[in-house]
């Protein structure tokens, strides 16, 4: 157990948070989430003990040990075994058994403990940083983007093992699909304070959502009731029979707290610029085959037909030639047999990564989008400026002195600013957060072209995919169906057909369970979990209807006592009053009893996603 209490953390005039308070309780997994920037991975460095807060306090248990796995992969051994042996503790040195029987666990062969890091995957890369962690017995690992550059099956790999880890996690990622599936708690930096909540990073967002519109509806209404008060206090100030209750409403003003309008946080906003297509097919490949200096063949015989609208996701492990395929579509790469065909009306935009390499860092964000196209005008540039959120002075920074992600959204501004219908994209959201990830998947959603899309996050192929291009066992093919289709039929062939089922105490239930089984399994789970949640979400239903009655009751009493008061009805003014109070404490029991029912709803869909993900075939 971890107790943070009222910590704030500051660099020069820039404050990250002030006076924070959140408790991290024994088996907790918790995702943090905030803005890039807003002191998360701070935060992480504060409870690792790297860093010291401007004040408050962080109480962590005599013997408690803490493991920072970071992102970047600092190897200072020749073999990954001496590497791992680097985590053990003091009195553990020598220790080298316990070492093997993790990297063993973790899916490294006797082999490979006398291997160099640097031989391995990146994937393997980032399992030796968990080895390594591991290998202290600690009782919190605080993982900070441990997805970044991992394969859609180190993903996978990785999501398996955190479920099963018997101690507590917290956890930085921009994978929203990943936090969601891992955590049990999230707890999110907003407006330089933090909040905890039980659930998942989309019962955050809109708690969030709910409660700053609530926050702006009731500053709203306490400004006109203000206003109304001192209309008031200035027509009757020199009514003598009324000297009582002016008296009063100038002490209610003195009471009421004065509520700041919420300051516009700043998000990505932005669409494509899409350039009208008449035909029904974009672009083919015939027989494509590609290799490095003519060794095995990266692409061979490779064949596809892309048609307007299309959505291709490219999945994969990393080094079997996704990119490459996409710089032959995009025709970064000449293949060395077959041929690419487009449709003559087809206008390309390519994003990929390393093209973050080919920015002038002399040139300002402003001029660089300005330079891309030959017909952009200086408007236009600003507007995509804006989008990118490089509003104001910030649209003239150097490229120079920009970080990896806003140099990302500076590749995807140039994107915006020529019209086009297909997109061919390569891990388009590496650099972006979370928010800023939802904002680029609305806009591919919202385009009317193709698309055709690397990457590794799987609410993105869930969400997109029509079809897939797939590299698996050192072929290259075209699945025709959605993702769920692929991992209900043919699924990752590195990952076991059958699933280990455990109980709540980790035991196996059944170490192989064939599809058919775990197909009824997964039935009897959905049928369970309706007969839970749906009366529960009646009784919410029930709940907001009678919040929604008593708010238009109130709104009624409120133009009633108004209408008293200029009247001048002082008896009429004195029941409206208690009608008014009365009605309050109603709706705010209303909502307390709202809160109370949608926690437990949270509690047990979270529950029942868990049963699922056990299952190894998700949810519905």
């Amino acid at each position: 157990m971890i107790n943070i209490e009222n910590l704030t953390k500051s660099f020069g005039e820039h404050t990250l948070f002030e006076g924070i308070t959140f408790m991290l309780n024994p088996r907790e997994r918790l995702g943090l989430v905030g803005r890039n920037g807003h002191g998360k991975t701070t935060l992480f460095k504060l409870i690792a003990g790297e860093e010291l807060p401007d004040s408050g306090s962080i109480k962590i248990p005599k013997n408690y040990r803490i493991s920072y796995v970071r992102q970047e992969l600092n190897f200072t051994q020749d073999t990954a075994l001496k590497e791992c042996m680097t985590g053990l503790c003091e009195d553990e040195r020598d220790h080298y058994w316990k070492v093997e029987k993790i990297l063993a666990g973790l899916g490294f062969s006797k082999e490979d403990f006398k291997r160099h890091p640097l031989e391995f995957s990146g994937g393997f890369q980032v399992r030796l940083n968990l080895a390594k962690a591991l290998s202290s017995d600690p009782d919190l690992l605080l993982l900070d983007e441990p997805t970044n550059y991992l394969d859609i099956s180190s993903i996978r790999w990785i999501e398996r093992f955190l479920l099963n880890w018997p101690h507590e996690v917290m956890l930085i990622t921009h994978n929203r699909s990943f936090m969601d599936k891992l955590v049990t708690h999230i707890i999110g930096i907003n407006r330089k304070k933090i909040r905890k909540i039980a659930g998942n990073t989309g019962k955050f967002y809109n708690q969030m959502a709910q409660e700053e519109e609530i926050y702006e509806k009731t500053r709203i209404k306490d400004e006109q009731r203000r206003k109304e008060i001192k209309q008031f206090v200035t027509r009757f100030r020199a009514k003598a029979r009324l000297a009582n209750l002016v008296q009063s409403r100038i002490k209610t003003i003195a009471r009421m707290e004065k509520k700041e309008k919420l300051e516009k946080i700043k998000t990505l906003d932005f669409s494509f610029c899409y350039s009208p297509f008449p035909g029904k097919q974009v672009m083919s490949a015939q027989n494509l085959s590609f290799s490095y200096d003519f060794k095995k063949p990266v692409i061979e015989n490779f064949n596809i037909t892309i048609s307007a609208g299309d959505r291709v996701c490219v999945v994969g492990k990393n080094g079997k030639g996704k990119t490459t395929l996409l710089k032959l579509l995009a025709g970064v790469l000449n293949p060395q047999n077959g041929k690419i065909s487009f449709n003559p009306n087809v206008t390309t935009g390519f994003f990929e990564q390393t093209n973050i390499k080919t920015l002038v860092d002399s040139r300002t964000v402003e001029d660089e989008i300005l330079y891309s196209g030959s017909n952009v005008d200086r408007q236009l540039v600003r507007n995509v400026c804006g989008a990118m959120m490089f509003g104001g002075d910030d649209a003239l920074k150097k490229i120079s002195v920009l970080s990896g992600g806003e140099k990302s959204r500076v590749m995807l501004g140039k994107l915006l600013v020529a019209p086009v219908n297909l997109l061919l994209l390569d891990e388009p959201t590496n650099h972006l957060d979370m928010e800023s990830s939802d904002a680029f998947l609305a806009a591919i959603d919202n385009f009317d072209g193709a698309v055709i899309m690397v990457t590794h996050n799987e609410m993105f192929i869930h969400a997109l995919a029509k079809r897939l291009i797939v590299f698996q066992n050192d072929r290259i093919s075209v699945f025709d169906g959605n993702y769920q289709r692929f991992l209900d039929g043919k699924g990752w062939e590195d990952e076991s057909e059958t699933a280990s089922l455990k109980n709540d105490n980790g035991k196996n239930l059944n170490s192989k369970l064939n599809k058919k089984e775990l197909r009824r399994r997964r039935s009897e789970i959905i049928n369970m979990r309706g007969k839970i949640i749906k009366p529960l979400e009646q009784r919410i239903a029930v709940i907001e209807n009678n919040i929604d009655l008593h708010e238009k009751k109130l709104d009624e009493f409120n133009k009633a006592i108004q209408e008293a008061s200029h009247q001048q009805d002082g008896s009429k003014i004195g029941e409206l009053s208690q009608l008014i109070y009365s009605c309050r404490i109603t709706i705010d029991s209303l909502f307390d009893k709202l809160e109370e029912i949608t926690d437990k709803l949270d509690k047990q869909s979270a529950e029942f996603e868990e049963k699922l993900e056990k299952l190894g075939t998700g949810s519905t």
